[in-house]
């Protein structure tokens, strides 16, 4: 009885409670209503037989009803643009851009929390935001803070693939065969080898989760020092510290600008809906009941690919080939309004223009620039990536090939990096993979949540194709 009444309480006091918040929060940061609880798991223990409910009224109702026409064009175009998954963290919008939760990354930056004042919003926050849909409190990113920190250490045999894999391995091939090993470690395939029920599955996969995010930074950092720093590695945790500034101290770099820097970077790059190649890779692998160690494992050799994450890698090589050709120092626009026709006209591309979805400037590129306006507005390179900002995007529309000519998030990156003496391009990827790691799970934990079930779309042979469309 007393169990009873206490249920009934909360539950008439969860529909006031809100309201009650909302008088003393602006209009943005009232979106959501906040857990008071620090724990995240806690959190989610809440929200998620909630948002099972919908989705069970929701198919119920709707089950039957389109989404969208899937046409040949479509199929042969690499499924671009087919409504075919349900990814919960993001959103991309072609005309307004990527929504986490529904907050654009300009109000990330202003609603999130911080580790300075005025500072880049913290990863911390962000993970927090696409598990739960809350803005979540300083007291819940600095919980989250110091439970990634008590988490993080490493299993021996993972140090020591690292230590004997040879120089001429890629990072991201380091990366994906360490987090592969890794899943030693898992929970969730320990407790399914064990037959535990399905209902316990995204307390599982949220353990994995927690681990792995933990885990990954001083990963990527070992690979780093070995590769470029002979192998001289700390691999200390300051449980203190915030995800970022750990990650940091563990590569080297001791710059708060850098350290700013690198918390924008792995906030931007966490998630870009489920479409995109890492996204959907870990959403497939995972869909097989795979742990999280593999489906990660896997998401990260599919951003390796120069179409997806490696991309960044390809624009910084271009700049600076542009920039020694043009003879390493400024140029006027109409000298380089010529060198970028000359480029087309021999058949080359602009890299880090365009998108498959975005039809305007990537909100990601707009975030770097004014961090660059703000801390290095003089540099030679962040010059050049401006004025390429300012002239390309007319000169892609006049030669007519282009759908979309403004930059995108990897038109930017490199640059950053570079001027902050990480002049390692092959690494930048690993950079991303850190980051895209935080959108993968999350929706992971999730995919569990809700029981979405194997994903096994129906193919059909260019002959069978013909036929169908023929009636």
């Amino acid at each position: 009885f007393i169990m009873f009444k206490t249920m009934a309480f909360r539950k008439s006091i969860s529909k006031v409670l809100p309201n009650l918040q909302s008088a003393g929060r602006s209009l943005a940061a009232s979106r959501s209503y906040v857990s008071a609880s620090s724990n995240l798991k806690d959190v989610l223990a809440e929200k998620i037989p909630e948002k099972q409910k919908e989705i069970i009224e929701f198919k119920k109702e709707f089950g039957g009803a389109k989404v969208g026409d899937v046409s040949v064009d479509m199929m042969y175009g690499g499924m671009r643009g087919i409504k075919g998954m349900v990814w919960e963290p993001s959103v991309l919008d072609p005309e307004e851009g990527i929504r986490f939760r529904g907050y654009s990354i300009p109000e990330c930056q202003k609603l999130l929390p911080t580790a300075v004042e005025g500072g880049e919003p913290l990863p911390e926050g962000l993970f927090w935001l696409l598990c739960t849909g809350d803005v979540p409190t300083k007291a819940q990113v600095d919980w989250l803070s110091r439970e990634w920190a008590s988490r993080a250490d490493l299993p021996t045999h993972v140090v020591n693939l690292l230590d004997q894999l040879p120089s001429s391995v890629h990072p991201m091939s380091q990366l994906s065969a360490a987090l592969t090993v890794l899943n030693t470690e898992s929970v969730f395939a320990k407790a399914y080898a064990e037959g535990v029920n399905k209902r316990e599955y995204w307390h599982l996969v949220y353990e994995d989760a927690m681990n792995l995010i933990a885990k990954v930074p001083i990963i990527a950092a070992k690979i780093y020092r070995n590769l470029y720093r002979e192998g001289e590695f700390d691999g200390a945790i300051d449980e203190n510290a915030d995800w970022s500034l750990n990650f940091c101290n563990m590569l080297g770099y001791k710059d708060p600008e850098f350290i700013e820097l690198m918390r924008l970077y792995l906030v931007i790059h966490s998630d870009h809906e489920g479409g995109n190649v890492s996204a959907h890779t870990s959403h497939l692998v995972g869909s097989a009941l795979s742990d999280p160690y593999l489906s990660v494992a896997a998401a990260m050799n599919g951003l390796a690919g120069p179409l997806h994450g490696l991309a960044n890698q390809e624009v910084l090589v271009w700049l600076t080939g542009v920039h020694k050709e043009l003879g390493g120092k400024e140029v006027t626009d109409e000298v380089l309004h010529k060198y970028i026709w000359d480029t087309l006209e021999s058949g080359r591309v602009v890299p880090g223009y365009g998108h498959a979805v975005l039809r305007k400037t990537d909100p990601r590129y707009t975030c770097q620039r004014e961090f660059a306006l703000k801390h290095l507005p003089d540099d030679q390179m962040f010059k050049l990536v401006g004025q390429l900002y300012k002239l390309v995007p007319d000169i892609l529309l006049k030669q007519g090939k282009a759908k979309n000519p403004w930059p995108n998030v990897d038109a930017h990156s490199g640059v950053l990096l570079q001027y902050y003496k990480m002049t390692e391009m092959q690494y930048y990827t690993v950079l991303f993979g850190v980051s895209r790691v935080l959108g993968c799970l999350s929706q992971l934990i999730w995919s569990r949540a809700l029981g979405l079930p194997l994903e096994r779309p129906k193919s059909m042979s260019t002959e069978g194709l013909k036929k169908f469309v023929s009636k």
